[in-house]
């Protein structure tokens, strides 16, 4: 890896992340949710 990728890499990662995003309670339990609805989906067709 050269020198300016590193360095980029590195002012990303300190950096980067202060822009307004999804609250990560909201994808959280978003994710949760959706995964939950799955397992719904799949147990009903799971039935003998």
């Amino acid at each position: 890896m050269s020198y300016n990728a590193a360095s980029a890499l590195t002012t990303l990662a300190e950096g980067g992340g202060n822009h307004n995003s999804l609250s990560p309670y909201l994808t959280g339990f978003g994710a949760l949710g959706a995964l939950l609805l799955l397992l719904w989906i799949v147990t009903r067709f799971n039935r003998d």
